[in-house]
């Protein structure tokens, strides 16, 4: 999608470049301005998400309770002498 506001600048510039009209020059480059910028925000965008962890990875409170308490047994159990479960 972000390719799509990069062609549209493109094209903007292109009318902008040929057309004869200051008024419609005018508006054209600022049409192209507008379209890069929201070009490289959705470049932005794109890269923002890829990196983002998703929240069904995270773990929730009580899973983590749960891991602690499992984590503490298996160091008590191991300073006891005992085997693990």
């Amino acid at each position: 999608m972000a390719w799509v506001y990069l062609l549209l600048a493109i094209g903007a510039l292109a009318v902008a470049f040929k057309t004869a009209s200051v008024g419609l020059m005018a508006v054209c480059l600022l049409v192209a301005l507008g379209l890069i910028l929201a070009w490289v925000m959705a470049l932005l965008a794109q890269r923002i998400d890829s990196r983002s962890r998703s929240d069904h990875a995270m773990i929730d409170p009580e899973e983590l309770r749960r891991l602690r308490e499992q984590a503490e047994a298996r160091k008590a159990a191991a300073t006891a002498g005992e085997t693990p479960r």
